[in-house]
């Protein structure tokens, strides 16, 4: 295994475990089909636990889609309380820098694959689906929180997963969040959402006015000799596509993306009455950026190293 890779694996928190994540009881899927305890529970799940392989596969699509929004869906099972994602596949769909839609040729694509998997012995099912989020974080906007309402409505057990592209290459970290909906009927608490993120100022109002429509799921990835050597052959698929690419000038376009979005808030804040909150939150912002930027010059200069011991 590749040093790179190892450090990725630490970064990520992946957890090495057993095989047995990759087995799949028909058995027990029926059952739990037809108890479904979430309908008894809204925050029944809990937690998903995503495969390391699962795990690269969303980056890599999601990398590869640039300033565009990127679709694809996931295949696992559950596990009590959790939703275990074993690998995921993506649609071909078109997207924008601030949406993506699935089409007829989507669906069709996704009904002819599950029917392909199921010929070669892949039992496991769609448990949910996932998209980017270039540079403004991971959360639901209303598009989305629609789109899982009706996942869930039609084909429980099922997530949402975002990831965001451009924050992973610039803090060297996987930036994902997992997400279900509540139901149309549930009571919507008052106040703000549970956990603090950085939104970009245009993005906020539409955060703010979904934020309380769904809950995160906490998250953990997971790796087992199952998939070892599929990892290492994308990883170094991965590896490539990130020196070939210009990671460069995406990280310094992000960071003044970020100074010129904290620059408006501050703006904002002496516009308006605002809070020590507020301020704090501004102070985060800052503080994560200057990180950011730190370990894009980082990655910046290893790449130039390697690059020259090379030539």
């Amino acid at each position: 295994m590749s040093a790179s890779l190892d450090a990725f694996i630490a970064e990520n928190n992946i957890q090495t475990i057993g095989d047995g994540h990759f087995t799949f009881d028909a058995e027990e899927h029926q059952r739990v089909i037809q108890s479904q305890p979430w309908k008894d529970d809204v925050h029944y799940f809990k937690s998903t636990k995503i495969s390391a392989l699962a795990l690269l596969k969303m980056v890599m699509h999601a990398q590869s889609g640039g300033n565009i929004e990127v679709m694809g869906l996931m295949v696992g099972k559950t596990d009590g309380n959790s939703i275990i994602v074993m690998d995921v596949f993506a649609l071909p769909v078109e997207g924008t820098e601030t949406r993506v839609n699935a089409n007829l040729a989507a669906y069709e694509y996704m009904v002819n694959f599950q029917s392909s998997a199921k010929e070669v012995g892949r039992e496991e099912n769609v448990v949910g689906w996932y998209h980017s989020h270039p540079g403004y974080g991971c959360w639901l906007s209303g598009i989305d929180v629609t789109t899982q309402m009706n996942n869930q409505k039609y084909q429980d057990p099922f997530i949402a997963i975002v990831v965001d592209p451009i924050r992973t290459l610039s803090s060297g970290k996987v930036d994902l969040g997992a997400f279900r909906t509540y139901s149309e009927n549930h009571k919507i608490t008052e106040g703000g959402p549970s956990r603090y993120q950085s939104i970009p100022l245009h993005k906020i109002e539409d955060f703010g006015v979904h934020c309380k429509h769904y809950y995160p799921l906490d998250v953990s990835y997971f790796r087992s000799s199952f998939d070892e050597k599929l990892l290492n052959s994308l990883w170094k698929q991965y590896r490539i596509n990130a020196l070939s690419s210009n990671v460069d000038s995406s990280n310094q376009n992000y960071i003044s993306n970020q100074v010129n979005d904290m620059s408006c808030k501050l703006s904002k804040c002496q516009q308006m009455p605002t809070t020590r909150d507020d301020c704090s939150k501004i102070s985060t912002d800052g503080t994560k950026t200057a990180i950011e930027a730190l370990s894009g010059v980082m990655t910046a200069m290893l790449k130039q190293k390697v690059f020259k011991s090379s030539s």
